[in-house]
């Protein structure tokens, strides 16, 4: 999840009241947020820079608060602020408008046809008489690079531009050009460039040679011009330095270009409504009109809400309590959500949502349910089970399995069900026959490419990574591995595995042995001969991860259902593990 870092000491003059860092803790943790460091900007320069740290009385505290992926408007101090005062019922819910203008008066985009060929949306607004400081300009910069960052998936889905509208002549067109025909002075650059010259010169930058690939390779780039032909930016790159906003700028032209207009609204939306409290006339926004190829006008941004209905027994029922309509209506207010309590019939009442701007994440009721528990507290709601609530069969005799194997002095440990196909078969001296492993189409890796069809390779890369920790190392696991099942309605099915390894000096077939026994004796199943289906018997086995001769097949009442023995010495030096090592893997399933 995001971490926003921010200044302790304006963040409380923001609040209204200063805390104690535990106090703090507490409502963040009330509002569904967490304080997950305290430092200092200094601290975080010399640990970039691996420096000692000698901290100094005058270093301003920094706050890093981890707020959920989609709550887009606490990206900032101000949306933080903002959101713990409502919380706190200090303010009430902002009411975001629309500035009346004339249609003659308002501010035009024309999109030309060219740029359904790169980047076909494009989005504004304009802030009026806002007024900036260093931290406030520091924020508004911050938010951009935040929300670039996260819901604009790196500016691939959406690339926010911030001009000073009093630099500019409207009406503004967004076009798309070949490179050699865009030319500019980029920001915090004194020459002008031509745009393919430009992505030549951008390559060495640290910060936006990882967005130079979003449009290099198209034959045309996506720019933003005004009446007198002035660029303003070259999207997803760069604005122009002709409008580049300052401390002095009063006037914020900000428009957002993109390949998802519903995200493009999202961010428009987000910046408009938390920097808007800056403006001459608090929380009012001037109103874009954006003209498409086709000819159509829409106007930007859309601060209209969403009106749903939630069933009050639908709230009260997910969350399990019993709170009244006029309780849930209060504890949605402080999660800046307008609620009213309203009757469907003498039989069932329900709440009126109305979700704002900045609310962007609820979609659905079970969002506002949620929003209801956490302005409640998690901690408030009492714990029940549900009587229909029973455990699976299988997870039941799995909990049995883990408890004993752990009485016997094994450690549980877990492991990804992914692996590679070399761990799973060359390591193993298995051979792949291609009708077994479940295959990942397009993996991120070389260590991801299949799911594990045992939990050998999970046990065995463990015990390698902890070489040196004292012997004997005791570990099992008990997990889930796949398997390609023809005629099955997906083509794979699960199967629920145990594994144990005994690792030392003395591990021998054995000891192991003696573990199969102990869980044979829990489930109930007496060692039998091997025509004997009443019981478990073991018959010699030849499997290539097992040493010859000291390795056996696990019979269930006829079933072979695991093996057991001593590792090839070849598996552990595949694994880098010097120490002999006995193994046991079992199916669980075949015991229900």
């Amino acid at each position: 999840m995001p971490t926003v870092s921010v200044g302790r000491d304006r963040l409380f003059a923001a609040l209204g009241r200063t805390y104690t860092q535990e106090e703090f803790e507490d409502l963040c943790f009330s509002f569904g947020i967490e304080l997950d460091d305290v430092t200092t900007e200094k601290a975080i320069i010399r640990k970039e820079k691996h420096l000692e740290d000698e901290s100094e009385e005058d270093e301003e505290v920094i706050y890093k608060i981890e707020v959920p992926a989609n709550r887009y408007d606490l990206l900032c101090l101000e949306g933080l602020a903002q959101s713990l005062r409502i919380f706190d019922k200090k303010d009430k819910i902002p009411t975001y408008t629309l500035a009346k203008i004339s249609s003659e008066s308002m501010i035009k985009i024309h999109v030309k046809p060219e740029t359904s060929l790169i980047r076909p949306y494009v989005v504004g607004a304009v802030l009026r008489g806002i007024t900036f400081d260093e931290a406030k300009y520091n924020s508004f910069i911050d938010l951009q690079d935040k929300l670039h960052q996260n819901i604009c998936r790196r500016r691939t889905l959406v690339a926010i531009g911030t001009h000073d509208l009093d630099t500019l002549q409207a009406p503004f067109t967004y076009e798309a050009l070949p490179p050699s025909s865009i030319d500019f002075v980029p920001l915090k650059q004194v020459k002008s460039f031509k745009a393919d010259e430009l992505m030549e010169f951008y390559k060495s930058d640290l910060k936006l040679k990882k967005f130079l690939h979003i449009i290099e390779d198209s034959p045309v780039y996506p720019v933003i011009y005004d009446r007198n032909r002035t660029v303003l930016s070259l999207p997803p790159i760069i604005n122009g330095a002709h409008s580049a906003i300052t401390l002095k700028t009063k006037n914020v032209f900000i428009e957002c270009t993109a390949t998802d207009l519903t995200k493009a609204k999202i961010v428009l939306n987000t910046i408009v409504t938390t920097f808007s409290a800056y403006c001459e006339k608090k929380f009012e926004i001037e109103p874009v009109e954006v003209t498409n190829p086709k000819g159509e006008s829409i106007v930007y941004p859309d601060l209209s809400v969403y009106n749903m209905e939630v069933p009050l027994s639908y709230i009260n029922g997910a969350i399990g309590v019993s709170l009244e309509a006029e309780e849930v209506t209060s504890l949605l207010n402080r999660m800046q959500l307008y609620a009213e309590h309203s009757v469907v019939d003498k039989n069932q009442s329900s709440i009126r949502v109305s979700v704002p701007p900045t609310r962007s994440d609820v979609l659905h009721p079970c969002d506002v349910m949620e929003d209801v528990a956490i302005a409640y507290g998690y901690n408030n709601i009492p714990k029940r089970k549900l009587a229909s609530l029973q455990p699976l069969p299988l997870n039941e005799l799995s909990d049995l399995i883990r408890r004993e194997i752990a009485m016997n002095g094994f450690t549980e440990v877990l492991t990804f069900i992914l692996c590679s196909w070399r761990e799973n078969f060359t390591m193993l001296n298995r051979t792949d026959d291609e009708s077994t492993a479940v295959v990942i189409g397009n993996p991120r890796s070389a260590d991801f490419e299949i799911v594990r069809t045992s939990l050998m390779p999970g046990i065995l890369k463990t015990v390698g990574h902890n070489k040196d920790h004292p012997k004997p190392i005791k570990i099992f696991e008990v997990g889930d591995v796949s398997v390609l099942v023809e005629g099955h309605d997906i083509g794979a099915a699960n199967h629920r595995q145990l594994a144990a390894l005994y690792c030392g000096a003395t591990s021998g077939f054995e000891l192991i042995h003696g573990l199969v026994d102990r869980i044979m004796e829990v489930i109930g199943a007496p060692f039998v001969p091997l025509d004997d289906n009443t019981g478990y018997s073991i018959k010699p086995s030849e499997e290539p991860e097992y040493l010859p001769g000291r390795q056996a097949s696990i019979i269930y009442k006829g079933t072979r259902i695991g093996t057991f023995g001593i590792v090839h010495p070849e598996v552990l030096n595949n694994f880098d593990i010097p120490d002999p090592c006995s193994f046991v893997e079992l199916t669980i399933q075949s015991f229900l």
